[in-house]
């Protein structure tokens, strides 16, 4: 039988959120339910509540960064027991059987992932409903484990940001000695700087402007250069491995190409959409240049970087929020007025 459960949602794109009640399903055989004690802030949810990307479906509750407690499973779970910490990431179910779930790659699952939120839920009808709730209930092989020496708040936004720079780091074989560049300082790059730091590179932060120089330098950076000023563009030409660019808006990535060595690649993972101006192939084809791009994770990759980042003591720069300041956070989020992460504290919605 389901349950009513606390929320926080919006009904309408041009619509505050505020609390509701949703429900979640009864636990099933192989379900894991969590109590929510922090759930990050990302773009997406903003982006979804808004309907920026013309998709949603009312009522919306977001969230996919979520930890907490385990406080049920089901008859056939073996992956956490009753008051283990847990964590849900983007993904709650996929098809298990297409070639890219055989391969742990359920991020791309060829039938469509379901996405923690605004996607067709299987159980109840209508669509999922996300973290920004007193509890959720979900299937054990996408509920992670959380390492127990962390920053519980802080490993929230290691769900979507981290997994969202790890897996690209991964993927194009970043190690130690390899030279990376990251494109943006936000909720993406941080997490970008300090991973590849943590598995031993180099590590540059691409900015527009010299007042992000001290942070990145603070995170593990290496060196900023300014984006702006050629004679620093030119100081790294032919110099990086991979460049990752978390830059969440349409920008010029001809630039950075140009610093890109022989065989290296710049990972698109923070913009949707086409890129102006075009992009020029000349260089690529003289260094045997790409360009690429790369979505979170799947739940293998998620929860090798989780034990990665509690081996390496790696969380996220964050600021803890009430449930009830979430639009506001929201506004502050567009100015970029936050360092680097929100994360709410779900106590406030449970009061």
């Amino acid at each position: 039988m389901a349950t009513d459960t606390k929320a926080f949602g919006t009904k309408a794109a041009d619509a505050p959120l505020l609390e509701m009640t949703i429900e979640r399903r009864a636990i099933g055989a192989k379900d894991i339910e969590i109590d929510i004690l922090y759930c990050g802030v990302c773009h997406s949810d903003l982006h979804t509540a808004r309907n920026d990307w013309g998709f949603t479906s009312y009522p919306a509750v977001p969230g996919h960064e979520i930890v907490g407690r385990v406080t049920g499973v089901g008859s056939e779970v073996t992956k956490l027991k009753v008051g283990d910490l847990a964590g849900v990431g983007c993904l709650v179910d996929s098809c298990h059987t297409c070639d890219s779930c055989k391969k742990d790659l359920e991020q791309y699952c060829l039938t469509g992932f379901i996405g923690t939120y605004n996607s067709p839920d299987k159980h109840l009808g209508g669509m999922t409903y996300g973290g920004y709730s007193e509890k959720v209930v979900v299937d054990e092989h996408f509920v992670l484990k959380v390492p127990t020496n962390l920053d519980l708040a802080a490993v929230a936004p290691l769900l979507c940001a981290g997994i969202t720079t790890w897996s690209p780091l991964r993927h194009w074989k970043v190690t130690k000695g390899s030279k990376v560049a990251v494109v943006g300082l936000g909720g993406l790059g941080h997490m970008a700087i300090k991973l590849a730091k943590g598995l031993g590179a180099e590590v540059t932060l691409f900015s527009r402007t010299p007042d992000k120089e001290k942070d990145a330098l603070d995170l593990g950076a290496d060196a900023v250069i300014i984006s702006t000023d050629d004679k620093q563009m030119q100081s790294v030409t032919g110099k990086f491995d991979v460049i990752i660019d978390t830059v969440p808006y349409v920008h010029d990535i001809n630039p950075y190409i140009a610093t890109l060595g022989i065989s290296g690649t710049l990972v698109l993972v923070g913009y949707l959409g086409a890129l102006e101006p075009m992009l020029q192939t000349v260089p690529m084809i003289l260094g045997r240049k790409a360009v690429a791009g790369s979505v979170i994770g799947g739940i293998a990759e998620t929860q090798e970087m989780l034990d990665f980042c509690g081996e390496h003591n790696i969380v996220s720069e964050i600021e803890i929020i009430k449930m009830q300041d979430i639009n506001e956070a929201y506004e502050r989020m567009l100015k970029s007025d936050v360092r680097y992460r929100f994360v709410i504290d779900m106590a406030s919605l449970k009061a």
